[in-house]
């Protein structure tokens, strides 16, 4: 294990004062906050504990609901710690006593009430452990940002009884649930309470996964036996689609559900740093490599497949097909903060910047109350109309199955708690915004103010303020996508050669009270190849500037984008838009189409028909679909 790990900055340590993630958080606190409130509110989840369930009595909660309604009051809560708020708060004590009303006195706490003794039946689909996870989440978040203790103990005690319940002890069930997510959860409450056995619990789930003869076909029996009911995840099931397959030390391969893979893995992750355990962190890094390196769009999206919402095989990335589900993104960056924590290495940042400014905030439009399930890389209209809401071309209100929203209004209103790390004896800075962050080194704050305009500019301003000169390492994360970064300290140019580590520009020196740090990091318009393996994209490039993807939008380009192919030479420019969708930057450069003449009733004619130059105008993927609805696409044919 390394020896030296980063605690990330406290979200309250972290003030954003302006730029582009203060704005994409505002429009969360004020729009996606109160819309999935809403949201959830109609769909009845807030009553789902409440009920002694009457199955004749609609409307039926459904089984993961109430991990959605956990997930509302993390955000909640985490925008509470950032901007204290009456009205969010006592909407986030309703939801909290909402939860706890429906507590049994035993402890069990589930949207879907069983009877005693059939508490835990159908724990691959019925996700009972899933749903108290994200409500530990909840819970913890929201005693951190108040200090109110009544939901963190009711989940304490639904806990205790998993605790007592699951295990390899007599009487116990060797058993875990078919969506994982308890085990980061329970590492969480861990670390919030100091209560070793929830620890503990995490790692059973984490060691007995997939340990044969295999939980899930013993359950399976079992039900069938008994008559019970099964939705579908049983049938002709190797358990791979839950990472059931083999034990997780086992798996080389991510394989399965997007969303359940990543909050394994960091599950995994997170247990590996509490007990020291080099031999799970390797098969950490083992699936992290097959996720980064084989199985990721260029946008940070995971799970290529919406048959199963799943991974495929190595290099299957297909585009007009794509799943990637706004969720696979978040628990990737999960997954990578977590992996961050262990060893600074910028890889972890790096995949965690790409998904959030590409991946995760194309899920949700610029005004906050619209979002994608799935995000496609390139949309023909026509080939999905009447497509399920999930992999629609529209962002939509809401869901029926609703994780993705609350789950984006979690993420971005924690964003600050993703910027910047400590270590013994040093600051590390991994995403750049305009921001106060207030860090505790070896035991004495360190205030570091950041200024810049960036994603759309590359200047990065730092100040300190110390109460004292103190030495320590200022460690700013190099991005991979920038080949020639400049940094200097009080106006003096850095050798970045001898201070860069895994990434980071490490400056160790002592610090006095208004020293300044400038970081360039140009930001040419770079065309993107895929590896000759992802067959989908041959021949064809993505266009990126700094951290962001772009894409072409009809609106823009016209219909048949298909057609447009980019001239090898084309000199493409980069332009600020105040204008446009907030305010973004745009790629401006010329392409060429064939000439529709002359194909009228031709289907097919020989080779060489007329092309002609056009001007083509590329929008960030992540904005893509906020104005009138048409044709989009990433991958752009190149000219041999």
């Amino acid at each position: 294990m390394p020896t030296t790990t980063l605690t990330a900055v406290p979200l309250r340590d972290v003030t954003l004062r302006d730029g582009f993630w203060c704005q994409r958080r505002e429009t969360n606190r004020q729009a996606t906050l109160a819309a999935s409130y809403l949201q959830l509110g109609k769909s009845g989840t807030f009553e789902a504990y409440q009920w002694e369930w009457d199955p004749a009595a609609p409307p039926k909660p459904w089984r993961i609901w109430v991990g959605d309604l956990g997930k509302w009051i993390e955000a909640a809560s985490y925008s509470l710690t950032a901007h204290p708020d009456a009205e969010l708060e006592a909407q986030t004590d309703a939801a909290a006593a909402a939860i706890i009303k429906g507590q049994k006195v035993d402890g069990y706490l589930y949207s879907n009430p069983m009877a005693p003794g059939h508490y835990w039946d159908n724990l691959q689909e019925k996700h009972q452990l899933y749903d108290l996870g994200h409500t530990i989440e909840g819970a913890v978040a929201r005693y951190e940002a108040t200090g109110k203790r009544d939901l963190l103990d009711a989940v304490c005690r639904a806990a205790d009884l998993a605790a007592a319940t699951f295990g390899r002890g007599p009487g116990q069930i060797r058993g875990y649930d078919g969506h994982p997510e308890i085990e980061l959860a329970l590492v969480k409450l861990y670390r919030a309470t100091g209560q070793e056995r929830y620890l503990e619990l995490a790692r059973f789930f984490v060691d007995e996964r997939g340990q044969p003869p295999g939980f899930f076909a013993q359950e399976r029996a079992d039900l069938e036996r008994r008559g019970v009911a099964l939705f579908g995840w049983y049938r002709n099931s190797d358990y791979s689609g839950c990472q059931a397959h083999r034990p997780v030390r086992e798996q080389a391969d991510a394989v399965g559900h997007a969303v359940r893979a990543l909050y394994l893995y960091s599950g995994m992750a997170d247990v590996a740093l509490e007990t020291a355990d080099a031999g799970l962190l390797e098969s950490c890094r083992r699936l992290w490599r097959s996720v980064t390196h084989r199985r990721m769009y260029v946008t940070g999206g995971i799970g290529s497949s919406a048959h199963g919402e799943a991974f495929t095989f190595d290099y299957d990335l297909p585009n007009e097909t794509a799943y990637a589900e706004t969720c696979a993104s978040i628990a990737l960056v999960l997954f990578a903060q977590r992996l961050l924590a262990i060893e600074a290495a910028a890889e972890y940042a790096d995949v965690i910047e790409r998904a959030l400014y590409n991946g995760i905030l194309s899920g949700v439009g610029i005004a906050g109350d619209r979002f994608f399930y799935g995000n496609r890389l390139t949309v023909y209209p026509q080939s999905v109309a009447g497509a399920h809401e999930h992999t629609a071309d529209r962002r939509r209100e809401w869901f029926g199955c609703a994780c993705c929203p609350p789950n984006l209004a979690r993420l971005l209103a924690g964003i600050g708690s993703y910027m910047a790390s400590t270590a013994p004896g040093a600051l590390y800075v991994h995403l750049y915004g305009g921001a106060d962050i207030a860090a505790t080194v070896d035991g004495a704050v360190v205030r570091l103010r950041q200024r810049t305009a960036y994603p759309w500019r590359d200047t990065v301003r730092f100040t300190l303020d110390l109460p004292a000169a103190r030495t320590f390492t200022l460690a700013l994360r190099l991005p991979g996508w920038c080949r020639t970064p400049r940094l200097a300290v009080n106006g003096v140019a850095v050798d970045l050669a001898p201070v860069c580590r895994q990434g980071y520009a490490c400056l160790e020196r002592e610090w006095q009270r208004g020293d300044r740090v400038t970081l360039r990091l140009p930001m040419p318009v770079e065309r993107v190849e895929a590896h000759p393996r992802v067959r989908m994209d041959c021949g064809k490039v993505a266009l990126q500037r700094g951290p962001i993807v772009y894409c072409l939008e009809q609106v823009d380009n016209g219909p048949e984008l298909a057609d447009l192919i980019l001239p090898k030479r084309a000199r493409l420019r980069a332009e600020f838009r105040p204008d446009l969708l907030g305010g973004s930057v745009v790629l401006r450069g010329k392409a060429w189409r064939r000439d529709p003449a002359g194909w009228e009733d031709t289907l097919y004619r020989a080779a060489g028909a007329p092309r002609q130059a056009v001007e083509i105008t590329a929008v960030p993927y992540c904005l893509w679909a906020n104005r009138e609805p048409g044709e989009m696409l990433v991958w752009i044919r190149s000219e041999a």
